[in-house]
């Protein structure tokens, strides 16, 4: 079967992983616990608590349960599955539709639910949850004519994907994890699922096609990621799923725009992309005339009112998905001459763009931002990619990172994409908190216990803000009414031990505090929280001159 059609499984064996993470855990140094009484945490003012999504796709195949309990060990709140359309359907290689009922579940093949049903079972036995991203390719059967000569086979399952299959499709899986469905054989119902992610990054031509024609001057992709929403939200209503939380967008940060670009196949700007989903033109005022007809928009006054109620995912969405990448940067340096990206730094931007999309059609939505993807390569391994960098300082800015997430009400989702680098090659992208094999990177600890300073250089009696996270600590307090207490530390020099500062209650549900600390001395700082019955982890440490 071609390798486009059914997620990787190429990953160390789980074992390896889990007991490498397991001896760095008991390897770590056990500092001693001061008397200072406990500081309450200060949280931001924001409609929901900033959560944390998880991608580990392979491993989660592998062995779903102990990945699962190794994620929420973790502190992870929800986990990212992609659900490939054409890994579950019947005959995708083939031009031919196969004579089948797209809408049952117990039409498509058995075995291709099998890994699915397992992850599902393993999430709701342990309260994880899920985020289910339903995506490309398609079946090649469901696939449009006109595919250009000479396209490599992965694309091909990317173009003009049939709406209404697509609509049937949704409606099976829907109907599969409905809470109500036991399959044959079974001796119980599937669990329900009620977080979903419409197709993934839909601004690149690798996931849907052709992004634009006419010298890339009329934007395609909108219109047809348009359809495909409209079909998956219907098929959602149908089935029992209508208060579900359901993501639109899950754009790319990135794009190409100069020349023919992006043409069939290469990456659409995001803030551009999003113009053409909601039919506005760049001063977020509805398309006229034949730049509305062309992108499938509506073109008079009368149907651009009706177009809220035509398209109800654009304008009722529990939220939008981003894919904040860095590019080898720091989190909070723009990227010069591209106003229409949608990296951290242009998040103002994107916020800015749909809010006037949707304002455009008098709705005053303003939508939750959901950080789905986010990682840093690293080097090593990936020595040759230029944008990949040290895992220290990959660290460092994975939390600076999220500590600008927080700081933005408008994020709800905090996202690490995957936990174990994928095997050496080619395509490699290391983005893992483990290395291949499973020692663990400096991105381990750093995502484990974040910990961030804005400001590291103070004045002698004048505090420093100190913002971190006990990710672990969201299931211990969910199991206990006993609050957790996280210790800031500092070690003075080179020869002396990490002494407690300051203790930490915290209040956040995900285990965010952001505390003002007066260090007695210049040194490191580190947090240090201690599992129950298990051992005390610690945060990477962050230099701080006291003047």
């Amino acid at each position: 079967m071609s390798p486009f059609l059914t997620p990787s499984r190429r990953a160390p064996a789980l074992g390896v992983v889990v007991a490498a993470i397991a001896a760095a855990a008991v390897a770590l140094v056990v500092g001693g616990c001061g008397g200072t009484a406990p500081t309450t945490a200060q949280v931001p003012a924001r409609s929901q608590p900033l959560q944390t999504i998880f991608e580990a796709q392979t491993e989660l195949f592998v062995n779903p349960g102990a990945t699962l309990d190794l994620l929420k060990r973790l502190g992870v709140t929800r986990v990212k599955v992609f659900m490939p359309w054409a890994s579950l359907a019947p005959d995708p290689l083939s031009r031919t539709r196969p004579q089948f009922d797209a809408s049952s579940p117990a039409s498509y093949p058995a075995a291709s639910w099998t890994d699915y049903d397992a992850i599902a079972r393993a999430a709701a036995t342990r309260g994880v949850g899920l985020d289910v991203a339903v995506e490309a390719p398609a079946p090649l059967w469901a696939s449009g004519p006109g595919v250009p000569r000479g396209t490599a086979s992965g694309f091909l399952g990317a173009w003009k994907p049939s709406t209404q299959e697509f609509e049937l499709f949704v409606e099976a899986v829907a109907r599969r994890y409905s809470g109500e469905y036991k399959p044959a054989g079974a001796g119980s119902a599937l669990p329900r699922l009620d977080f979903w992610s419409i197709w993934n990054e839909p601004n690149y031509g690798q996931q849907l096609a052709p992004q634009a024609i006419d010298r890339s001057a009329v934007e395609v992709s909108p219109m047809l990621y348009r359809g495909l929403l409209d079909a998956a939200w219907t098929a959602l209503e149908q089935t029992g799923h209508r208060h579900d939380t359901v993501l639109i967008g899950e754009v790319a940060p990135r794009g190409q725009t100069i020349g023919d670009q992006p043409g069939n196949f290469s990456g659409m700007v995001p803030l551009r992309f999003i113009r053409a989903l909601y039919c506005v033109d760049g001063s977020l005022h509805p398309l006229q005339g034949e730049a509305a007809a062309l992108r499938g928009c509506p073109t008079s006054t009368a149907a651009s009112a009706a177009f809220p109620r035509e398209h109800p995912g654009l304008f009722q969405a529990g939220g939008f998905a981003f894919h904040p990448y860095p590019q080898g940067f720091a989190p909070n340096v723009r990227t010069p001459g591209f106003p229409d990206y949608a990296d951290l730094p242009q998040v103002p931007s994107l916020e800015r763009t749909l809010d006037g999309a949707l304002s455009a059609y008098g709705s005053s939505a303003r939508f939750a931002l959901y950080d789905t993807e986010f990682g840093y390569q690293t080097n090593p391994p990936e020595a040759s990619i230029a944008r990949a960098v040290k895992p220290a300082q990959a660290a460092a800015w994975a939390n600076l990172a999220e500590y600008m997430s927080w700081r933005d009400p408008r994020i709800v989702s905090w996202d690490q994409y995957l936990l174990a680098d994928p095997p050496p090659g080619a395509g490699s992208f290391d983005t893992g908190l483990l290395f291949y094999g499973g020692k663990p990177k400096a991105l381990y600890d750093a995502f484990r216990l974040p910990l961030y300073l804005p400001v590291s250089t103070a004045s002698s009696g004048h505090a420093l803000a100190v913002w971190a996270c006990v990710r672990p600590a969201h299931y211990v307090t969910l199991g206990s009414r006993r609050p957790q207490v996280a210790d800031i530390q500092l070690k003075p020099g080179a020869t002396a031990a990490f002494r407690t500062v300051k203790r930490v209650t915290l209040t956040d549900p995900y285990g965010y505090f952001d505390v003002p600390v007066t260090f007695p001395s210049s040194g490191l700082v580190r947090v240090q929280w201690s599992y129950p019955h298990g051992p005390r982890i610690h945060s990477r440490t962050v230099p701080i001159t006291i003047q």
